[in-house]
């Protein structure tokens, strides 16, 4: 992408660097998720969220040099390998965890500890595979008694670039079979005519039968959580990216629309697009930022008649929560972007920053700033 000519996008960019130069010293290599009361709880190394501070911190390095940052996201790679040896809190996110550290560092220092760090990563997703179903399965039982081996959610679509790293690396097309089984279920079972999304499909880890969809971190089985549009939008234009199928591409399109039909005037998403009256109209400034980098990427891949649709929506969206969303003079507030609503359902983490929002932010403004390297890709 080439850089882009908004003098608000150097004016943020600055701003983020000098605000994580300063949040960096309290954070250090921990593995923050939401702001509360304006400072980051930091998570245990397993939790799904702990590669997007590291992989903020090497956006931030490719753009400036600091050695802080690197030595910082450096740190927060190699606490993840306990997470590998113990195998038993693994899930679908490794795709989240391993891009963002191991992949990031191999890509922009070439480390050949990283690799194989990314590379157990992605035979361990590649094991998660339902064969009758040609799903990845999402989440183990966390609780005594719960079965969850039939459940896949749309926010894995994010983890296949893992995948398809891995193929690209080692030669082995397995890997992208498998990425390509799991996107395949996606586009019939998660994604609604008109492109809406499906947070939960439950299969029958037996026969591979669809047999429910779930609300999850949505309002309801029908409703439209935006966050999983956003996910939807970005991961099968990243599809699109690795293979060059036009149906992931078509996909893609289809969610990009509903998405930006539904946005505020302010661009930024509602957590839900489908609310009945009286539910609060929290915003989630997540699923706008992941949006966001997820149409800038859109942009580059169709013909020039259409590419300024996806990557004026995706500037506007960016450029607002700068604006409107940012927390720049607020020393109180260690989160970039205001306004994220993680699980309202379980009232968990609701209109606060996110770690994530954070991340996707700061790949957006790396993108329009040019960056030659942007992690998924």
């Amino acid at each position: 992408m080439k850089k882009a000519t908004f003098s608000w996008v150097d004016e943020a960019w600055e701003q983020t660097v000098r605000k994580v130069e300063r949040t960096s010293k309290r954070i250090g290599s921990g593995y923050p998720h939401a702001s509360v009361g304006g400072s980051y709880v930091l998570e245990q190394p397993y939790w799904w969220t702990a590669g997007f501070w590291p992989g903020q911190l090497w956006l931030l390095y490719a753009g400036t040099g600091s050695e802080d940052f690197r030595r910082i996201a450096e740190q927060c790679e190699n606490g993840l390998d306990a997470v590998l040896e113990q195998y038993y809190k693994l899930d679908h996110d490794m795709g989240f965890m391993w891009t963002l550290t191991s992949i990031a560092q191999y890509k922009l220092l070439g480390s050949e500890d990283s690799k194989r760090r990314a590379l157990i990563a992605a035979n361990m997703l590649v094991g998660r595979l339902n064969l009758k179903g040609r799903y990845i399965r999402a989440w183990n039982p966390w609780r005594e008694g719960e079965d969850n081996a039939g459940v896949a959610i749309i926010d894995c679509v994010m983890n296949m670039p893992l995948l398809f790293w891995a193929s690209q690396v080692t030669g082995d097309p397995r890997f992208r079979h498998v990425a390509e089984a799991h996107l395949d279920t996606v586009l019939e079972h998660f994604i609604r005519p008109d492109g809406s999304v499906y947070h939960i499909v439950r299969f029958n880890p037996h026969t591979g039968e669809c047999e429910e969809r779930l609300g999850g971190q949505g309002y309801a089985p029908e409703s439209a959580w935006s966050r999983g549009t956003a996910w939807a939008l970005y991961g099968l234009t990243l599809a699109y990216h690795h293979t060059g199928r036009a149906d992931y591409l078509a996909g893609a399109k289809r969610v990009a629309h509903f998405f930006l039909s539904q946005l505020p005037e302010d661009r930024v998403p509602y957590w839900d697009f489908r609310l009945p009256e009286g539910v609060a109209k929290y915003r989630d400034s997540s699923a706008g930022a992941c949006a966001a980098s997820g149409l800038l990427l859109l942009a580059d891949k169709v013909a020039d008649v259409e590419a300024h649709v996806y990557r004026n929506a995706g500037v506007q969206i960016l450029e607002s929560l700068y604006t409107n969303y940012g927390a720049w003079d607020d020393p109180a507030e260690e989160g970039l972007i205001l306004h994220g609503t993680s699980h309202f359902p379980e009232g968990k983490n609701v209109d606060v920053p996110l770690i994530y929002g954070d991340y996707y932010f700061v790949e957006g403004l790396a993108r329009l700033k040019g960056a030659k390297v942007i992690f998924w890709e």
